[in-house]
């Protein structure tokens, strides 16, 4: 089969993860891709955080730059049975929408919803789309309520495998203290990760915890920097862009990473804590609705008390902490990236006999 996937890619964005997620597998299974993206000048996402394949064709702006940019040409050229478009919400839409029905001639067109819920903005339903998917039942709830019911479908979030790594080989590789309880916590979602430092802080008598907070993101680090200062003694800041694989580095060698995101007053997942739960280092996560789907997967909080509750529960390596890991890679056993590929190309096969 030959895909065409419109989305960030090699970017730090929930589409970008989600994207690489499935698009990778499908090349494992055989398939060919053809990748369209944003340009280096104007993508979705704070970093470019790797190389790209030699399927990815760089060929539009967001629907933010002034001006818009967007190459016709790749779309049109390139062949693809499937054209699965990631988070249309980031797309100059219109540019799109102006030659989306030559798109429809040669493929059967799929959309993956990212947003929480439905826009007021017209230029969102312009696309006769012939399949759209949700992560999950909330999705669906309200996609219901815009789209007729026979063209929406739910197939969850793709996470990484489980893999767990080697503490100490980690710790030495990134030059990160042996005898201490490491916290990590990395990228935009540091921003608010690090609000929790001072409670932290106040465990310092009871632990010896060391904070690593890795980010290349300036506005973030602005964020970050009252924070680190207030505990410089505890906190290590290190200004660098991840790619997937270094983020497995540093969640090998911690204790604990920090998942700091209130609710919002719509639908949301976490991308981050489905690229990040296969390495096995437990998630400390506010109770939102951001992780609402995977809430036996990880410690939840709403207060200090609680917050301290799970971190004692992950230092001391209780029951309550294998629990939440067995836990997780039961979750992640289900929703793999290679099942979760094997879902859509099913998905893709049943549409192409329409």
């Amino acid at each position: 089969m030959k895909i065409g996937i419109m989305s960030a890619w090699n970017s730090d964005s929930g589409a970008s993860i989600h994207a690489e997620f499935i698009g990778r597998e499908f090349v494992k299974m055989g398939h060919k891709i053809e990748v369209f993206s944003f340009i280096p000048e104007s993508f979705h996402g704070t970093a470019i955080v790797d190389k790209d394949e030699p399927y990815v064709h760089r060929c539009f702006s967001t629907f933010k730059a002034n001006p818009v940019f967007f190459d016709a040409v790749p779309f049109l050229r390139e062949k693809y049975d499937i054209f699965l478009a990631e988070d249309i919400g980031m797309f100059p839409k219109n540019e799109l929408g102006r030659i989306f029905h030559w798109i429809k001639k040669k493929a059967k067109t799929v959309t993956v919803v990212h947003d929480g819920k439905l826009t007021d903005d017209p230029s969102f339903y312009q696309f006769d789309w012939d399949g759209i998917v949700g992560f999950d039942r909330r999705y669906i709830d309200f996609l219901k309520e815009g789209y007729p019911s026979d063209i929406l479908k739910y197939i969850p979030y793709p996470c990484i495998p489980w893999k767990p790594g080697n503490k100490a080989k980690a710790r030495q590789k990134l030059k990160l203290p042996a005898d201490r309880k490491i916290v990590f916590m990395f990228g935009p979602a540091s921003a608010t990760g690090a609000e929790v430092i001072p409670w932290l802080w106040e465990m310092r008598k009871e632990y010896p915890i060391h904070i690593v907070v890795v980010v290349n993101h300036q506005p973030t680090l602005l964020r970050v920097k009252p924070f680190a200062e207030f505990a410089k003694d505890m906190v290590e800041v290190r200004k660098q862009t991840l790619t997937v694989e270094e983020i497995y580095d540093y969640l090998h060698a911690a204790d604990a990473t920090v998942f700091n995101k209130g609710a919002l007053p719509w639908v949301a997942v976490s991308s981050t804590i489905y690229q990040c739960l296969g390495a096995g280092c437990p998630f400390v996560a506010r109770d939102s609705n951001f992780v609402e789907m995977v809430k036996d997967s990880v410690f939840l909080f709403r207060s200090f008390t609680q917050f301290r509750s799970a971190m004692k529960n992950i230092f001391d390596n209780s029951p309550e902490t294998k629990n939440v890991l067995r836990n997780a890679k039961n979750y992640l056993d289900k929703n793999c990236s290679s099942r979760v590929a094997s879902e859509f190309i099913r998905y893709f096969k049943g549409l192409l006999k329409k």
